[in-house]
């Protein structure tokens, strides 16, 4: 109800009352998520300036239109899923500011993978595209039934979206109809309206709180060693959220999606995604409840390994022991004090110049060690890192990764792409008081970092580590570790990319640079260049671009087998 009063309307005249329908704030979506939005940005891709009213001189820039360019067509229902052909009608319309035209035609494939959980994918059918090659425990072929399914499915036409709904309650717990949706090869775009403001997930970052605040906040989400601060991305991506409705049913959202992302929360509720590459690949399940959302998305992407009863133990760990006699100190000082312990840590101290699998001569007593701690029950762990130094004259771990080829290297050639990590150069006297930058220009090594997706890689890790444990050439240099510490493997470099620069300005600055810490430095700040060549099993190439956030994971299987 409006209520006009003072407008001395007179008798006999005629009056017409104009309005113009306003959006809620709650209902606006950024149409510019990049950095420095101004009106005439905002204007040339097709959207709407509104002005801060606080006359800040700051403004938001929102869709003009609730259409997002796509229209859907040969929508198919069966019994086992949905398919469905997009296709993109506004040849005028840019999806982001610097991204080329958003992909014409694309296909929808919804998947009713058990009564609790589905699979809905958007991809380019014409044109093949990086997949996340992490394998899930999906049935083969559907297993669920019309008559216990927890969940109904549907298809909205002009503009575009998905609908999905919990059939007990009629909730709509996903639901993405609304102007955001755009698939570009570099920008990829989608919303969701939310059933509560009752969000938990997305990682690795340090938050206030378990829930996540929807009041306008922008997650980046792309692995960086990076400790733990408010808004700065860390070592771990994931993209999995839960999301409670609000009777109290519970239900889990994964993105199958390995390339840099940001997420934007708001108070609508709803959220948006923005990753640079890929395909959108979601997995939903329906709970009902929060331990079965747990349950079933780690039936589905793999139960967490049961640690070793002793692993639940008091471990104790830092860097920058001198020596062994410190660590034996150490042990003998706890046992008086009383304190429970029950593992004791190497950091990179131990290695010689912190080269893997090396023994520095002032640990020269850590064999003997870690076999006094084993006789009081307790157990020793050692730190790895990935990267190799490739300037030894006899290093045997980077000469026989030069003979499996296990090195990530430049494209299509056979260079292996060189970061700087920790080892230091042979014969040089490290001066501990000068900054930073300058040690790491004067005194660290070319260091290579191993693709950990290669078959060859995995045979060779395996060697090297094994010969740690049971040194072939001397058995009393023989570290009988009890588990291995693997560190750095965002992966982590102390320049930016390569030691002589990226060559990729579009990969390594692509034209949608994610919420970030540094986003002006571009992807290859703190870690290798984003043109970075690997190779999956099957001997397909990737790019570091598609694969950096799976660095870590492709190293632990290996590493634990």
């Amino acid at each position: 109800v409006a209520l006009v009063q003072g407008l001395r309307l007179e008798l006999g005249q005629s009056y017409s009352l104009r309005w113009t329908l306003g959006t809620s704030v709650n209902e606006k979506y950024n149409c510019h998520p990049g950095v420095n939005p101004s009106k005439e940005k905002c204007e040339q891709l097709g959207c709407v300036w509104t002005e801060d009213p606080s006359g800040s001189g700051e403004g938001y820039c929102q869709y003009s239109s609730p259409d997002n360019g796509y229209s859907v067509a040969d929508v198919k229902y069966t019994s086992s899923g949905i398919t469905a052909n997009l296709t993109f009608n506004q040849s005028n319309l840019k999806a982001y500011e610097k991204s080329t035209l958003p992909i014409s035609t694309l296909r929808l494939e919804v998947k009713y993978h058990t009564d609790h959980m589905l699979q809905f994918k958007i991809y380019d059918y014409a044109n093949e595209r990086y997949e996340v090659p992490v394998p899930l425990n999906v049935p083969t072929s559907p297993e669920s039934t019309v008559e216990k399914r927890l969940y109904d499915v549907t298809v909205q036409s002009k503009p575009f979206g998905i609908q999905i709904r919990r059939r007990s309650t009629g909730t709509a717990i996903w639901d993405s109809q609304l102007p955001t949706f755009t698939f570009t090869d570099m920008f990829i775009q989608i919303s969701t309206r939310l059933p509560s403001q009752y969000l938990y997930g997305f990682g690795e970052a340090e938050h206030t709180m378990f829930r996540r605040d929807m009041n306008w906040h922008t997650w980046g989400m792309f692995n960086r060693d990076q400790p733990p601060g408010y808004k700065l991305n860390s070592y771990g991506f994931q993209p999995f959220y839960m999301g409670l409705e609000e009777d109290g049913h519970a239900h889990g959202v994964l993105l199958l999606n390995s390339n840099a992302m940001d997420v934007t929360f708001q108070p609508t509720p709803a959220l948006t995604y923005r990753t640079i590459g890929g395909i959108l690949d979601f997995y939903v399940v329906l709970g009902p409840t929060p331990e079965l959302v747990v349950q079933e998305y780690t039936a589905l992407i793999g139960r967490p390994v049961m640690p070793p009863y002793w692993a639940l133990g008091f471990q104790l760990c830092r860097y920058g022991y001198e020596n062994d006699m410190e660590i034996a100190k150490l042990v003998e000082d706890m046992k008086r004090a009383g304190i429970p312990y029950d593992v004791q840590y190497a950091d990179i101290d131990y290695m010689e110049r912190q080269l893997d699998f090396t023994l520095n001569p002032r640990f020269a007593g850590l064999p003997a060690l870690i076999n006094n701690i084993h006789r009081d029950g307790m157990r020793f762990i050692l730190i790895l890192d990935p990267a190799i130094s490739g300037n030894e004259t006899d290093y045997p771990a980077f000469q026989r990764g030069l003979e499996k080829d296990v090195f990530i290297k430049w494209p299509d050639t056979d260079d292996i792409i060189y970061a700087k990590v920790w080892p230091d150069l042979p014969n040089v006297e490290v001066n501990g008081t000068l900054d930073w930058e300058t040690q790491v220009k004067l005194y660290r090594a070319h260091a290579a970092l191993p693709d950990f997706f290669r078959n060859s890689t995995i045979e060779w890790w395996a060697r090297e580590i094994t010969e740690v444990y049971s040194n072939p050439h001397n058995a009393s240099k023989s570290l009988k570790f009890d588990g291995l510490w693997i560190d750095m493997n965002e992966p982590a470099s102390f320049v930016h990319g390569a030691v002589d620069g990226c060559r990729n300005q579009e990969l390594n600055f692509p034209p949608y640079v994610p919420h970030l810490d540094a986003r002006s430095a571009g992807l290859s700040y703190k870690t290798l260049c984003m043109e970075g060549q690997q190779f999956l099993p099957d001997g397909s190439a990737v790019r570091h671009y598609d694969v950096h956030n799976l660095y870590g994971w492709a190293q632990t299987k290996p590493t634990l087998e």
